[in-house]
């Protein structure tokens, strides 16, 4: 299961190694989506990147920290900086193939 994290946990926990970050929201059919193949990845990929999920409604600050404008939007960081910012629904093999840059 995808941790979620908030505005006062979002550093803390996505500083270290490589993280996703899921930023999603109740009201959003892609988010819905999105959020099964994240759960899959976890189980399988869990051990070599975090997967953590913000709901924006919840925590407005950290999204508009990072000029998150739409939803669902990926956020890849490794070792607390980001490297790749996925707007919209991807497959898991798509989030494989970025991820794979980054290990």
């Amino acid at each position: 299961m995808v941790q979620a994290v908030t505005d006062a946990t979002f550093e803390t926990e996505t500083k270290d190694g490589l993280t996703v970050t899921d930023f999603w929201a109740t009201w959003c059919g892609p988010c819905r989506m999105q959020s099964p193949v994240l759960d899959e990845l976890d189980e399988e990929i869990g051990d070599e990147v975090k997967f953590v999920k913000m709901d924006v409604d919840a925590n407005p600050q950290v999204p508009a920290s990072f000029g998150i404008m739409s939803i669902p939007t990926l956020l890849v960081k490794k070792d607390g900086e980001v490297v790749e910012k996925l707007i919209g629904y991807h497959s898991k093999e798509q989030i494989e193939d970025v991820l794979s840059k980054h290990k």
